[in-house]
């Protein structure tokens, strides 16, 4: 990280506190005590608002409603950024207003030459989900589960919720620690660890009825949730051989929870190895499906019988 790159670091950080020392920007940033010192003199003179603290602990304040100076962007960042903007247009992303604004206020701080720059780009690149007759054109299906910016904020706050999930014309409630969210075709997914039954959960957010904090006693620590889950993830019964051919279809998808590990140092062969929930009929499905995606080009060491069978039925429907 050169000089620039790391004042503008610790502007952002500093930005977002009331107060810090100078041992804590030593430390955080791995510099010297007078290498902090110059830096946070030169913040100082870019107009950044500090109060310094006298004595043995003293330290900084940041006054309120402070503000980062002016950011001057490169040509290339600039354009970093728009493509950033065209990439996830159609995309079901959160904050569409936010995301639209950025955008215009980009498109206001740059030079005339910068914007046909900009133009020209727009003209020319397509992504998936843009109208190749009107890429202006935001379909209807941009705008994601209104769920989704309430979800962010709970989870900015406390990764342990209360959820109400619709299932099958039925209300269930279950209390949560949220692992992750993901972006899968089209959907939004919440891949949670249900602290009651100890286990993995992965389900659509649009099947979500509401969602909380749980402020209940129904926690457990983090690094219990992670070793529950590390050997849960051993108990794998589905071991697969993959090649070249088989690792590519692996590439252009896979479920959320299957990885692979590559066997050679050319990653032309690789070795998966998960655990199917043979109790969960839609599970059994989605795997049945995507084994056949892989194609022909793996080799099975282990696998269900129930997934067996259903590979079999679906052979003999092409096969009879």
């Amino acid at each position: 990280m050169n000089k620039v790159e790391r004042i503008n670091t610790i502007m952002r950080y500093i930005n977002n506190r009331a107060h810090f020392t100078i041992s804590e920007i030593m430390q955080e940033f791995n510099i010297s005590r007078s290498t902090a010192f110059r830096d946070i003199r030169e913040i100082e003179a870019m107009g950044m608002p500090l109060v310094a603290e006298v004595g043995r602990d003293g330290g900084y304040n940041v006054l309120n409603n402070s503000v980062l100076p002016t950011v001057r962007f490169t040509d290339n960042e600039i354009k970093a950024l728009f493509i950033a903007f065209m990439a996830t247009r159609n995309q079901q992303l959160p904050y569409l207003k936010s995301r639209q604004s950025l955008a215009e206020k980009l498109l206001g701080l740059i030079s005339e030459n910068q914007q046909e720059d900009l133009i020209l780009l727009n003209q020319i690149l397509l992504f998936e989900g843009t109208n190749p007759h009107n890429p202006e054109l935001l379909d209807l299906s941009d705008l994601p589960d209104p769920v989704i910016e309430k979800l962010i904020q709970i989870l900015l706050l406390d990764r342990y919720l209360l959820i109400t999930v619709k299932e099958d014309k039925m209300t269930k409630f279950y209390p949560i620690y949220l692992l992750h969210l993901h972006h899968e075709k089209g959907k939004w997914l919440i891949e949670g660890f249900n602290v009651m039954e100890e286990e993995r959960m992965i389900f659509p957010v649009s099947n979500l009825i509401d969602v909380k904090p749980d402020h209940t006693k129904n926690r457990i620590n983090k690094r219990r949730i992670l070793e529950k889950l590390s050997r849960r993830d051993k108990e794998s019964n589905l071991v697969i051989e993959l090649g070249p051919k088989a690792i590519a279809q692996f590439k252009k998808y896979h479920p959320l929870k299957v990885s692979i590990s590559y066997t050679d140092p050319f990653q032309t062969t690789a070795v998966l190895e998960t655990f199917v929930n043979i109790n969960n009929a839609e599970e059994l499905t989605d795997i049945t499906n995507w084994i056949s995606f892989l194609g022909e080009d793996i080799k099975v060491r282990e696998v269900p019988k129930e997934v067996l069978k259903g590979l079999q039925e679906r052979l003999f429907l092409y096969c009879p």
